[in-house]
């Protein structure tokens, strides 16, 4: 219209690290992180951030360059989630149950210049670095993240750069670099532990801006709350709540090893109102011990994805004082991005009613535009009838830039103008998602995603198999795991266990098979595995117990 113009007084480039700066002075004296005794004010960890992102800038780190970190739910994790985009650079948080292997080939595949590695894991850090440096490739710069209630016990010349080398090498006056457009690369994220094809999805800053404050809305956060990561930070940047508890002055409770006891023990000492994870988390906090279990200070809120949660744990977490919050996303949509949104009409319905509402994938959030149930061929929206299944789609501005350097599987993703997930679903008369299936026969255990393709790959190579398929089996800790269908070749024998430690000799412990079946596959008439008789198969079996399960 006439008069108007767009100028710097009325468009600024969306980031998230102006919520570090607001919370440095609003939230100024209010703690921010808490791990064991060390605790950091909101005023410290700006000031920290800025001298890391003035060290990498030192260390030739410059826009558009990838550092990335392994470690888990500690300090240095929320740090460089702001501390990396303010050098201007791409953080990528790798899996920390990726094998060296793995590892090399995502740093291989993302370029990247910096390497953070927590002291538990170093040694798959420079395994990996080790392979590139065999293969003739530049291995990126390795930093160590000790741990910080340990003074380190060598002394004299360190053979590598420390964290806290790193944080006392920068100056608190650097000019942070802000994002010229706001559809800029803030990270990076790897789908999955695909050793062939690895995806790396982009976040810009205008997504992960969006999407935090979207996340600090559907998990009915106040001011100032209390979040405990029992979810990885590794994964889709925390589901983007480790910018949006900064937005709103929270303090980040974190979590290096994950077990019943730590979370009771946390949610009492530190008056815990959030938290989120997978199923497995779930299933740690309702099987905890009587010993382990604490009576909560409070109503403590719990978002929960990945496959719906069984009613009887739905039930027994709220009666321990949970309120329970099911979301749905990919990694492509930055985590969650859809919600369970509860009605007060559904109080009346009986509980188990009340508990198939709840394990519902539900509606868009609010940084998302929409969500639908489409047929993948005509593209044609199916009927919201609850029964005509049809793969899920996405389109707002929650969804990824793209997979990096990977144009062709981005544009298959966003044909139509729709983000398409992958996953088979329907839509029910009052507009709530719900998965059916998952098209491309993704394994999800414990959060994380197994390529049935991939563990496949693996079977094939031991020299007794001749044909392998691998489909998901129920898992009473892990949700889903691996379950291979193996036909030998004639007159070799392998056994079961024999099968499995190959397996996990070759791909992460996590992604191997943790029962196998003996037996000719069935196929059609031009010779494909039927799958889905498998997986009929393997659900007939029932879940593996907690007492059946290995401890990796």
């Amino acid at each position: 219209m006439e008069g108007t113009i767009k100028s710097p007084a009325n468009y600024v480039p969306l980031t998230p690290i102006s919520f570090l700066d607001r919370s440095a002075v609003v939230y100024a004296d209010r703690i921010s992180v808490v791990y064991g005794p060390v605790t950091y004010t909101w005023r410290q960890t700006r000031d920290r951030c800025v001298r890391i992102a003035s060290a990498l800038s030192h260390l030739g780190i410059s826009s558009g360059d990838v550092v990335s970190v392994l470690a888990p739910n500690v300090p240095a994790m929320v740090e460089l989630h702001f501390a990396v985009p303010m050098a201007g650079a791409l953080l990528c948080t790798l899996n920390i149950r990726h094998d060296s292997a793995l590892v090399a080939v995502l740093l291989r595949h993302s370029g990247t210049k910096v390497l953070f590695a927590d002291h538990q894991f170093l040694g798959i850090a420079q395994g990996a670095c080790e392979i590139l440096s065999k293969k003739g490739e530049k291995a990126p710069l390795l930093v160590l993240i000790q741990e910080p209630l340990v003074q380190p016990v060598v002394s004299g010349k360190k053979s590598l750069m420390e964290y806290e080398d790193v944080v006392a090498m920068g100056k608190s006056d650097f000019q942070v670099k802000r994002p010229k457009d706001e559809c800029d690369a803030i990270s990076l994220n790897y789908t999955s532990g695909t050793t062939s094809s690895p995806k790396g999805v982009v976040y810009s800053h205008r997504g992960a801006y969006l999407n935090s404050l979207a996340a600090v809305i559907l998990n009915e956060m106040h001011s100032s709350p209390t979040y405990l990561w029992t979810n990885p930070m590794f994964h889709c940047n925390g589901w983007c709540l480790l910018w949006g508890v900064t937005a709103i002055g929270g303090s980040n409770i974190c979590l290096r090893n994950v077990n019943a006891k730590g979370i009771f023990d946390s949610i009492s000492k530190h008056n815990v109102t959030h938290m989120g994870g997978a199923p497995t988390i779930l299933n740690m906090i309702v099987n905890a011990s009587e010993s382990e279990k604490k009576p909560l200070p409070g109503k403590v809120s719990f978002i929960t994805g990945a496959a719906p949660p069984p009613a009887h744990v739905i039930f027994k977490m709220e009666e321990l004082g949970f309120s329970m919050f099911h979301s749905y996303g990919l990694t492509e949509t930055y985590g969650p991005s859809t919600i369970c949104t509860w009605k007060p009409e559904w109080d009346s319905l009986p509980r188990e009613e009340q508990a198939k509402m709840k394990a519902r994938q539900g509606v868009n959030h609010l940084g998302l535009e929409e969500i639908a149930v489409k047929d993948p061929v005509t593209m044609r929206s199916l009927p919201a009838d609850g029964v005509s299944m049809g793969e899920v789609v996405f389109r707002g501005n929650t969804v990824m830039n793209g997979y990096l350097k990977n144009p062709e599987a981005t544009k298959e993703a966003f044909k139509g103008g729709w983000f398409w997930s992958g996953d088979l679903g329907v839509q029910h008369p009052d507009g709530y998602i719900e998965l059916k299936d998952r098209s491309k026969d993704i394994i999800i255990s414990g959060g994380e995603n197994i390529s049935s393709i991939e563990v496949e790959s693996v079977l094939f190579t031991h020299p007794c198999v001749l044909e392998a398929a691998v489909v998901a089996r129920p898992d009473e800790y892990w949700g889903e795991t691996a379950c291979a269908f193996v036909k030998l070749k004639d007159g070799s024998k392998a056994s079961e266990e024999e099968i499995i430690s190959y397996c996990r000799e070759r791909i992460p412990h996590y992604m191997a098979p943790r029962s196998i079946v003996f037996e000719d596959l069935p196929k059609t008439s031009t010779g494909k595995v039927q799958k889905f008789v498998l997986r009929t198969k393997a659900k007939a079996m029932g879940s593996l117990s907690k007492k059946g399960r290995s401890k990796l």
